[in-house]
């Protein structure tokens, strides 16, 4: 494993005159869990660097290329011999482009410590629109630089989850405030941008009213000098970082006035982890730098006189300011670290403490759940596969989002848009964008396009995709080659598929997808009855079809095999009441009105369109052997893999059939007792819980004991 680290060029990355970046990587690689496996890239002219994997890229003087072009040409000639896992750019949005057009497969973080509008290749939209496209990360130093960075950004998905703020930070020291000096401090450039014309001008008077307060000053400027002497103004220039930490430790007071919008402000953290009482303008990420400190809303030579000369004569107020910053300041090395470390251990998908490549689940996911919950029904088409799965994934902890696609095309249909299906996929997108879901799961959402799906893995590359699919897949059953087209459609984008098929039958199923039977799921909110236990059902056999849930209402001249052998049945089975629906011009029946029909039902037959394969099942049979009726399954679906005759009743023709409903009309006692042992192992193992968590397990690839699920057979 290899992370490797590009400062800017020039960068030094050495305690002689080291730059904030350079302390804020040094301090952060010191105590991150990565460190044996970061390596450093800069470019420095001091022979002692800070003590860590550092690697100095010596460049040749070059007419025909700039210093930092060459700079990053090497760097990747280090990346073409030995690829890292992930590269953390900083400061340089120039270098990333120049990078990810040379890798564009690997993960490749981009690290803002100035305000992006003013750096080559962020300060355009279209600079900025890029990055956000390509960058696995963006990481702030400050909210208000990703407010920056975002700034005339309009009509773009943003992912949101690619730009994290991670402060700039210290050590947290430990300060006795009771033996603080009478300091005021001033730490950075001595110009006018870092206001230290009004800082020199107001602490001049300071110093003239109260004799026993001095004044520390620590920088330079070779462009611009403002000098300003008094015998208690001592001018220290330049220090290393150290020494500035030891002054901080020491002073009271400590004002960082600056007039530009600092991205973030080091000076400022580093005097409140000291336990200064702080004075800040109120400028860019200044505000953001401490917990508890005097804030100028105006900037001038009266405003920076009047807050010194106010720490100076309350007493209580500067101590309690210097207490708290101790007390609640959070911008430290550790944990700036952790963050860095976490997003780092979810990006190479590898544990640390275990020592092994793992995979992150968050303990609640979000999942975006695409399928027809067919709210233009009413109500008629309520108990669905979506809405069971729904139930599965919510008792496991999860949070889940309907999208019911087919309600979105009836509803946005134009002449512009006239089938609905840019709508239904603009709105996806949308929706991705503000729910920031971890699964995106669909079921037969036929309008969903690969581009869209092709989109949203290349902007989101921690969702993971997975499909369901309910239809029959039987080569010489209905609608083999459209339903066989509407699972590849887009099987190229999945994580996972599941398919109530056994798919060892089917042969078209790329070998490298991962492709697994899921049983279709009873849900105990859904299937309330108990059959077998009502002493009161007036009829012996249950049956029903439909010519299509959405239709529903038969279709004339529709034939469906299935009423064939249906009426079969019934001719050669005497004496035993059948209640049919959806046959014989018989309408189907739905929701509450099925319910209640089936209700008064002890027995119940579960017929598939097509031939019987292996394990393929309407999802009627839930609802029959969920609601405690006797179920006669055919043997060629194999489900006797699952269920013994103690639990079910496998037939193998019409005539078999027709014997063993004869049969159990006239045994109460079995009928009831094979119903009872069917419902409850139905329920106790094909259930939503049980299903939806077979879902989330193989789609985020989560180590399980063996035979967990009684139907897996990986």
């Amino acid at each position: 494993m290899k992370i490797s680290i590009l400062l800017p060029y020039k960068e030094n990355f050495s305690p002689t005159y080291a730059g904030a970046v350079s302390l804020f990587v040094k301090d952060i690689t010191k105590i991150s869990k990565f460190k044996k496996y970061i390596t450093i890239y800069g470019n420095t002219n001091f022979k002692k660097t800070f003590n860590l994997n550092y690697k100095n890229i010596f460049l040749k003087k070059s007419i025909v290329q700039s210093g930092s072009r060459n700079y990053v040409n090497e760097f990747l000639k280090f990346e073409k011999r030995t690829p890292s896992n992930i590269i953390e750019i900083h400061n340089r949005p120039n270098y990333f482009h120049l990078i990810f057009s040379a890798l564009k497969k690997q993960k490749i973080i981009l690290y803002f410590h100035n305000d992006p509008l003013s750096m080559t290749g962020s300060k355009s939209i279209t600079d900025r629109k890029k990055l956000l496209t390509d960058a696995t990360k963006i990481i702030f130093n400050s909210h208000w630089s990703r407010k920056r960075f975002l700034e005339g950004i309009e009509g773009l998905n943003i992912n949101s989850e690619k730009m994290n703020v991670i402060y700039q930070s210290t050590s947290l020291a430990k300060v006795n405030i009771n033996k603080k000096k009478n300091w005021i401090t001033f730490v950075g450039k001595l110009n006018r941008a870092k206001g230290y014309d009004l800082f020199g001008k107001a602490v001049l008077k300071i110093l003239k009213k109260y004799k026993a307060w001095k004044a520390i000053v620590i920088g330079d400027e070779p462009r611009m000098q403002l000098n300003f002497k008094h015998k208690r103004l001592r001018n220290l220039g330049f220090q290393s970082h150290d020494k500035v930490l030891k002054i901080f430790e020491k002073t009271s007071i400590a004002v960082a006035c600056s007039r530009w919008d600092e991205p973030l402000g080091r000076t400022s953290l580093e005097a409140t982890s000291r336990g200064c009482a702080t004075i800040i303008s109120n400028k860019g990420g200044l505000p953001e730098t401490v917990t508890h400190g005097i804030i100028l809303r105006d900037l001038n030579v009266d405003s920076v006189y009047l807050a010194i000369k106010d720490l100076i004569e309350n007493n209580n107020k500067r101590l309690e300011l210097q207490y708290l910053s101790i007390k609640n300041f959070f911008h430290t090395n550790r944990v700036s670290a952790q963050n860095i470390d976490d997003y780092r251990e979810k990006l190479l998908q590898f544990s640390l403490t275990l020592n092994k490549f793992k995979t992150y689940v968050p303990k609640s996911l979000r999942i975006l759940h695409v399928t027809n919950f067919n709210e233009r029904y009413d109500g008629r088409l309520f108990f669905n596969t979506g809405r069971r799965l729904n139930n599965g994934f919510i008792r496991l902890g999860h949070s889940v989002l309907e999208f019911s696609d087919r309600d979105i095309i009836k509803h946005y249909k134009s002449f512009k848009d006239y089938s609905g299906a840019k709508t239904l996929n603009e709105k996806l997108i949308n929706t991705v964008y503000n729910y920031k879901p971890d699964l995106l799961i669909f079921g037969h959402a036929d309008l969903i396009n690969g581009n869209t799906l092709s989109y949203l893995k290349e902007n989101y590359r921690d969702l993971k995709i997975a499909q369901w699919f309910l239809d029959p897949l039987i080569k010489d059953g209905p609608d083999y080659q459209k339903n066989k087209s509407r699972i590849l459609d887009k099987i190229e984008f999945t994580d996972s598929n599941f398919i109530t098929t056994s798919p060892d039958v089917l042969d078209f199923l790329p070998k490298k997808k991962l492709c697994l039977f899921m049983p279709n799921p009873t849900d105990s909110s859904f299937e309330v009855l108990s059959n077998y236990e009502n002493n009161h059902c007036s009829m012996d056999v249950f049956f029903a079809l439909s010519h299509g849930v959405h239709r529903g209402k038969l279709k004339k001249g529709k034939h469906d095999e299935r009423a064939d052998f249906v009426n079969r049945l019934v001719e050669i089975t005497p004496n035993v009441k059948f209640d049919l629906y959806g046959i014989n011009n018989i309408q189907p029946i739905w929701a509450d009105s099925f319910l209640k029909s089936i209700s008064n039902a002890k027995m119940g037959v579960n017929l598939s369109r097509g031939h019987p394969v292996k394990y393929y099942s309407s999802d009627r049979i839930t609802q029959l052997i969920g609601n405690g009726l006797l179920t006669f399954i055919h043997r060629d679906t194999l489900y006797n893999n699952f269920f013994t005759k103690n639990e079910v009743i496998f037939y193998n023709s019409l005539d078999n059939l027709s014997e063993k409903i004869q049969k159990f009309a006239k045994d109460d006692y079995s009928r009831k007792k094979i119903a009872r042992n069917g419902k409850e192992k139905y329920m106790k193992y094909f259930n939503s819980t049980v299903v939806a968590d077979y879902i989330i397990n193989n789609t985020f690839d989560i180590s399980y004991k063996k035979n967990k699920y009684m139907w897996d057979s990986k």
